[in-house]
């Protein structure tokens, strides 16, 4: 039977506030250990952010967690353990969602799309009870240290069913939702629960006031690179070098990140040039380390020498002709925008072949900062970790220094973000699943 008020008002045994990742890990766990729950969502579905994780294809989680990958090591290291790659893998599982591995441990659903990932979490909810509710953000939370014994949440909700056209498809039906949403009228409602979960994601400053909590400011992480090619490579000072000709070109090879002339971070994989500068996961990897006036260096052939790569291209003048300022020369080796851009840092060169194994391996870009920040799906920022207890998720103090009972953060809400390849997710999972545990035992600290 339901707990009620004396008004008649269910009360739940947990409310998560946020319907992402984590918010669902953390519903589906509680209501699994038996607890009455409710997720209170803002936008107009649960879960639409996961349809936008690994373009499509969502990137679900790694098959190995090193917390070296992690903001802080050593909260990564308390929150995973020993097992969490079972973990999460066994979490899915059960809601009947098989995984596949790709390179460097990275997990996706076998399907290769994000909305399978959705669509199991919120069947999961479905077979559970847990009520969603759409649309609505809290305006004011009292806490369970009055009397009542519950949270008083005063949500602000539509105040009459949306009206719009369903459209062709989810995407369009989704965006007709919103728009009806952003104009229609509101009003208010209470919700009542003994156990609260934050899970509102990247963008928590105004619940985290609204909760009386401590807050860092957030900042987009995991952006494209804005830089140049450097002024002061060998070359570059005899060409205009705009990245524009090389717009939309993808190369695999390793960046190397340089500060003061020491090499402070690398990494390999995809890069995607564009006219600001570049993308691809290994630059995404490394924007989270930059600062302006650092130095990174594009290395083509990362399994090659210099002395190999001179020699490769001494032997291939020897084959096909002896180079001579053309950019086909350097067809079936290197695409033909980038060599057009080699040809200019090679005119005039003394020796031409030794020149072009250098800038093969050591192709030179200026740091000016991140950009497209919009577009950022990760956040770093939100609750600080010094305010929750990372064995249970509970918060273990206001921003005044009092205490409360009963709430509990997971997911992007808390200040910790990592690099591409699934660790993201695979946080929100893992904190989710604590913070759902714990609520549905009413330990938070």
């Amino acid at each position: 039977m339901d707990k009620r008020t004396k008004n008649g008002d269910v009360i739940y045994d947990v409310a998560i506030i946020g319907g992402g990742a984590s918010g669902l890990a953390a519903a589906i766990t509680a209501a699994r250990a038996g607890a009455r729950c409710c997720i209170v969502e803002a936008d107009v579905e649960a879960g639409l952010g996961i349809l936008a994780t690994g373009n499509g294809r969502c990137n679900i989680s790694n098959a190995r967690l090193a917390p070296r990958h992690f903001l802080h090591e050593d909260a990564a290291r308390a929150m995973f353990g020993a097992h969490a790659e079972r973990d999460i893998a066994d979490f899915f599982e059960r809601l009947g969602l098989m995984l596949a591995e790709e390179g460097e441990g990275r997990l996706y659903p076998v399907t290769r799309r994000a909305e399978s990932v959705r669509d199991v979490l919120l069947n999961a909810c479905s077979r559970l009870g847990v009520d969603i509710l759409t649309c609505a953000t809290v305006s004011h939370a009292a806490p369970c240290t009055s009397p009542s014994g519950y949270w008083d949440l005063t949500l602000s909700v539509p105040a009459a069913a949306l009206s719009f056209k369903q459209g062709r498809d989810a995407k369009a039906r989704v965006r007709n939702a919103r728009k009806a949403l952003a104009v229609a009228e509101r009003t208010e409602r209470t919700l009542h629960a003994r156990r609260v979960i934050i899970a509102v994601g990247g963008r928590s400053a105004s619940t985290c006031e609204v909760f009386r909590l401590a807050h860092l400011n957030e900042i987009p992480v995991l952006c494209p690179i804005a830089c140049e090619i450097d002024s002061n490579a060998p070359g570059a000072t005899r060409h205009a070098l705009a990245l524009e000709h090389l717009d939309g070109l993808r190369v695999e090879g390793a960046l190397s990140l340089m500060r003061e002339g020491a090499v402070i971070a690398s990494e390999a994989g995809e890069v995607l040039f564009r006219p600001y500068g570049i993308s691809g996961i290994a630059a995404l990897n490394l924007s989270r380390r930059i600062e302006p006036g650092d130095i990174i260096e594009l290395d083509l052939f990362p399994s090659l020498g210099q002395a190999d790569m001179t020699e490769l291209l001494r032997s291939r003048a020897s084959s096909i002709g002896s180079y001579c300022g053309d950019a086909s020369w350097f067809d079936g080796l290197v695409a033909r925008p980038l060599a057009s851009l080699l040809c200019a840092m090679l005119n005039d060169s003394a020796d031409p072949m030794a020149h072009a194994a250098t800038l093969l391996h050591h192709l030179r870009f200026r740091v000016h900062g991140t950009t497209e920040h919009a577009q950022a799906h990760i956040h770093r920022g939100g609750i600080p970790l010094s305010s929750v207890n990372l064995e249970t998720c509970g918060i273990v103090s206001f921003h005044d220094g009092t205490s409360p009972s009963g709430l509990f953060a997971c997911g992007e809400a808390l200040n910790m973000d990592a690099d591409c390849g699934g660790y993201n997710l695979a946080w929100a999972w893992a904190s989710g699943m604590r913070a759902g545990l714990y609520a549905s035992k009413g330990t938070s600290c």
